[in-house]
């Protein structure tokens, strides 16, 4: 069966709801974690210090979904009912049956909770089980290792790094740090993710 493009659309588990993202989140989002300097550190420049600035963020996103380079989705905290972060698919290329999970981010108060580990298991399943992908790449900044340590949770394997990737917001430079799960492993990641639940 041929990879199919990603949409937009609802994935919904016990703890979350992944919906797609939209302006109409920015609000809860702010509240969520809008101004926390530990949240914005590795997301590419400095933390947002008013609703408007993280809405010109959203703006960005939003605009390249128009373009078909994201699909975003707003995590949505179901015992609360309120956004609590956002996550993508991007990177996205159906002829080779690929796409990468990422530009994540969740309010400080969700961090290793449930939250993490079922979005990215909605995620995962949609992927590899509705959109037909053999890949999934998550990748962060090598200095990042809380973010590391989380991918790893996940059971995603290490690949390697880019080195001198690009250069970050205060001019130094990033290596990436790259993981991935493959389709023929995916069953024994569903089951670790499952699990941990």
């Amino acid at each position: 069966m041929p990879a199919k493009t990603p949409l937009p659309t609802t994935l919904a588990g016990r703890h979350v709801r992944l919906d797609p993202l939209t302006m109409s989140h920015l609000g809860e989002l702010f509240v969520a974690g809008g101004q926390d300097e530990e949240v914005w550190r590795w997301q590419g420049g400095p933390a947002p210090q008013t609703q408007d600035e993280l809405g010109t963020k959203l703006g960005v996103l939003l605009e390249a979904a128009e373009r078909g380079e994201y699909v975003p989705f707003a995590v949505i905290h179901r015992a609360s009912g309120r956004a609590i972060g956002w996550t993508a698919y991007m990177d996205i290329d159906v002829a080779n049956e690929r796409l990468e999970i990422g530009w994540t981010w969740y309010g400080r108060a969700h961090w290793r909770t449930a939250v993490n580990t079922e979005s990215k298991l909605l995620l995962l399943t949609h992927a590899f089980e509705e959109l037909g992908m053999g890949r999934v790449q998550l990748k962060t900044d090598h200095l990042n290792h809380r973010s590391q340590a989380a991918i790893a949770r996940l059971g995603a394997r290490r690949e390697g790094a880019l080195r001198r990737h690009f250069r970050r917001p205060d001019g130094t430079w990033r290596d990436t740090a790259y993981f991935s799960v493959l389709a023929q492993e995916w069953p024994e990641t569903k089951a670790l993710l499952s699990a941990r639940l």
